[in-house]
């Protein structure tokens, strides 16, 4: 079952600290940056729910976030629904086609599973490309944010956006402790250690696969929503494989299994992302040279190696100022 150490804990209170920082005391730039870093780490999450703590590798999250990008800007703009309501509808649409895509793929186990994926991926990217109604690859614009005016919150504001981000991300992160947590989750930790073993025991294999998937492709679709209101525009761009594939990029340098792993790497990557674009084009050669540092390393992406050597000291140095009040009660009893 999924837990929270002291050093977990830690990490989540210095990054919600600085996120707060930069909320309120950075100028449109960094705002912009800041927000780009929290949709980036809703759609991670949502990506190790899947791969880090169920073995599936996904390539298609990329294009689920797309499809909540698109269902939120077709039912706010085309149909006129209320975005809030659009919101909703948008998050359940991704998470039913989510959930229909981990059942039709809970046969196929590692480079299978991620092939399948990939090809539906690719499959919504054409479709939507090549359809009218999605506005081709001209893709579609005038997208409206929610309208919080009644509790006098204006998300056109900058601040007010990024803020309104970092809360459904706090959010999101409970969400999915919750689900690990479940018996949902301790279940798809169990298929992912010994599927035959859990299948003998009588366990729907299947169908925890579909469910688990169902669950992360809503929250891959709350954040395409999210994104399609910061941009205000969306193209077939956003269903690209590569989206997907950098989203996996980022799970594996944060730590991939770690929940607080991708949040980090979400962070890292945007920040190197744009601090290398500002030096050289060639941004993605400095990163890909970092990740295969990382990988060859052998440890679990930038929180994997911090965990690795300060968690357990972390621990110990903790256990042992509680231990040495208890040893002076029972020396001063005796």
């Amino acid at each position: 079952m999924f837990r929270h150490n002291t050093l977990r804990y830690a990490v989540l209170v210095l990054l919600a600290s600085a996120a707060l920082f930069q909320a309120f005391t950075a100028e449109y730039f960094g705002l912009e940056i800041l927000t780009e870093i929290l949709i980036l780490a809703m759609l991670v999450l949502a990506l190790d729910i899947v791969a880090g703590f169920g073995g599936m590798v996904s390539l298609c999250h990329g294009a689920l976030m797309g499809v909540g990008a698109y269902a939120y800007a077709l039912l706010s703009t085309t149909a006129g629904i209320a975005p809030p309501v659009a919101m909703v509808g948008a998050v359940a649409l991704t998470g039913a086609i989510a959930w229909a895509i981990g059942a039709i793929c809970s046969r196929s186990h590692g480079i299978y599973f991620i092939m399948a994926t990939l090809a539906f991926g690719q499959m919504a990217y054409s479709y939507v490309f090549e359809a009218p109604i999605f506005g081709g690859d001209d893709g579609l614009g005038g997208i409206a944010r929610l309208d919080l005016s009644f509790v006098g919150i204006d998300l056109n504001d900058s601040r007010s956006f990024a803020l309104f981000c970092l809360v459904v991300l706090g959010a999101i992160y409970g969400v999915s402790v919750l689900i690990l947590r479940s018996g949902l989750g301790r279940s798809l930790t169990g298929v992912m250690h010994n599927e035959q073993r859990m299948r003998a025991l009588g366990l729907t294999v299947w169908r925890v696969k579909a469910d688990v998937f169902g669950l992360s492709g809503m929250i891959a679709g709350l954040a395409g929503v999210l994104a399609a209101q910061h941009i205000m525009y969306i193209s077939p761009g956003l269903l690209s494989w590569t989206v997907s594939g950098e989203a996996l990029v980022v799970v594996i340098l944060g730590g991939l299994g770690t929940l607080v792993g991708p949040l980090v790497g979400a962070a890292a990557f945007v920040v190197l992302k744009h601090e290398l674009s500002a030096v050289t084009t060639y941004w993605h050669l400095v990163v890909g040279v970092i990740l295969i540092a990382v990988v060859m390393s052998r440890a679990n992406g930038i929180f994997g190696w911090i965990e690795a050597r300060w968690g357990d000291r972390i621990e110990r140095r903790l256990s042992d100022t509680t231990r040495k009040p208890e040893a002076k009660e029972v020396l001063g009893d005796a």
